[in-house]
């Protein structure tokens, strides 16, 4: 159980303004908006409310920061992100109650994530060095080709769910590559990456190099700077809507672009999978972060010799996991963001009902403060209903059965969109053959959980292009450059 004293001290100590140029200030106007507990409704804080002039603001401390910040020595740039991964994983009981107070994920979750967050320091820590490129005899002889690889030059990001994680797969492959940056926080999730922007101060990360601009008019904020000539690259993390707005405005200065879009992860079980371990991957694929993650599955596809079980003893594990305040004891389902986000997920859980599907767990949201639903577990989820095209983003999980190979592949593509898949089978070829069919950027095998530093993050058709993570995720922040050099 958190101690409320404890709580307010954190939030205390959390910057409340604009952070740009190296230095904290207030709004233009002096505006302020007011940051939830989801699991209350009650005000946590009030934060700065950027206005555009605020945004442009920030892009200049960028710009003015990224000759001297791109000259610096990667070793360096590396060891400030080495010191950055290690002061966050000092501070992880403060980042994991900070995050648990402002989105609601269970503290275990949250502590989870600092983990995962702070791996991406670590991890572009060591790219840092490692940007290289090439020198060669040119074919035909009487010269030689030299490739080199700069850093983009300014960028901005808009980071939201995994309110720390997100931040750092953006911010340290740009500290990593030489790139400054401008950082609109969601809203709803800004305490987080305030408190981070404190720290990368702390460690040594050079005023201008990270702005950070918290608002509640992130169209009007935004707009300006991305139609600005000097901004050179962009990165968003959100809905496919919103990304498809944000593509078509970069385009028109023809901005370097990564979008980590919408999902709609299918889980398929062959008949031949390990069932216990299937029902634990599926614990893991859909209640990480309340099912509010792009990774989430969000239909099983289940051989119908095993989909009655498998739906049974989900719904049993799913009943079991107790439901409250992200910050008290036992806690493994937390509130949904806001109520905005419950009210979606009632409407698609209401519609699949009325279409026949049965509600073998839950189906409803919960009395109370705050903005709960409980953990709901469907079958005979028909073909027509909204949760199998649309992305749920809460703890809901449709079971649909199927019959063979072919109709489980086909019921997995059957989306516009590409992020993820999760397969269990226990035949290697199998395995290989449904991998290669499956249209999504990642795949996890006989695992719920495929997020990892070290790994190309991203998906294909309507979640996105790009990657974050691996040896692909400096590459986004790096332009090449060929130099032709003539031998006498």
């Amino acid at each position: 159980m958190s101690d409320p004293g404890k709580e307010e001290k954190l939030l205390a100590s959390v910057p409340k303004g604009l952070f740009i140029g190296g230095s904290w200030r207030e709004a233009t106007g002096g505006g302020l908006f007011a940051v939830e507990d989801p699991s209350t409704g009650a005000t946590l804080a009030e934060v700065a409310d950027a206005t555009p002039g605020d945004a442009v603001v920030a892009l200049d401390a960028a710009v003015a920061a990224q000759p001297a910040w791109a000259a610096t020595a990667p070793r360096e740039r590396g060891e400030i992100l080495r010191r950055a991964y290690e002061r966050l994983v000092e501070r992880t009981e403060d980042f994991a109650l900070l995050m648990t107070l402002e989105m609601g994920k269970p503290l275990a979750d949250a502590r989870a994530e600092v983990a995962y967050a702070a791996e991406f320091f670590r991890w572009f820590a060591e790219e840092s060095v490692r940007i290289d490129g090439r020198y060669a005899v040119a074919p035909a002889g009487g010269g030689r080709l030299l490739v080199m690889r700069q850093p983009v030059g300014p960028c901005l990001f808009t980071p939201w769910n995994f309110p720390i994680a997100m931040g750092t797969r953006k911010i340290g492959p740009a500290i990593a590559a030489g790139c400054t940056m401008v950082c609109k926080p969601a809203e709803l999730t800004p305490l987080s990456m305030l408190a981070l922007a404190d720290l990368l101060t702390e460690v040594g990360v050079p005023p201008g190099v990270l702005n950070v601009v918290t608002t509640t008019k992130a169209g009007d904020v935004t707009e300006p700077v991305i139609a600005d000539g000097r901004l050179r690259k962009l990165s968003f993390t959100g809905s496919t809507p919103v990304g498809k707005a944000l593509i078509r405005l970069a385009a028109e200065n023809v901005l370097k672009v990564s979008m980590e879009l919408g999902g709609n992860a299918p889980f398929v079980v062959f008949e031949d999978a390990d069932l216990d371990a299937a029902v634990d991957g599926a614990i893991v694929a859909k209640m990480r972060n309340m099912g509010e993650a792009c990774t989430a599955a969000n239909r099983f596809h289940v051989h119908r010799s095993l989909a009655p079980e498998f739906a049974r003893r989900l719904a049993e594990r799913l009943a079991a996991m107790k439901v409250g305040r992200g910050t008290e004891d036992d806690v493994k389902v937390g509130p949904l963001i806001e109520a905005k986000a419950r009210v979606k997920v009632a409407a698609l859980v209401d519609d699949a009902v009325a279409k026949g599907a049965r509600p073998l767990l839950g189906g409803h949201a919960l009395d109370g403060p705050g903005y709960f639903y409980a953990p709901t577990v469907l079958t005979d989820v028909p073909g027509d209903a909204r949760l199998l095209r649309e992305e749920v983003f809460g703890p809901v999980a449709p079971v649909v059965a199927f019959d063979t190979d072919d109709e489980a592949v086909a019921a997995a593509n059957d989306t516009e969109y590409g992020l993820v898949a999760y397969v269990y089978t226990s035949g290697l070829d199998r395995a290989l053959r449904v991998c290669e069919r499956i249209e999504t950027g990642m795949v996890g095998l006989n695992q719920g959980l495929v997020s990892n530093p070290a790994a190309p993050f991203g998906g294909v058709k309507q979640s996105g292009f790009g990657r974050e993570g691996g040896l692909e995720g400096i590459d986004e922040y790096l332009e090449t450059k060929y130099v032709a050099i003539k031998l006498s």
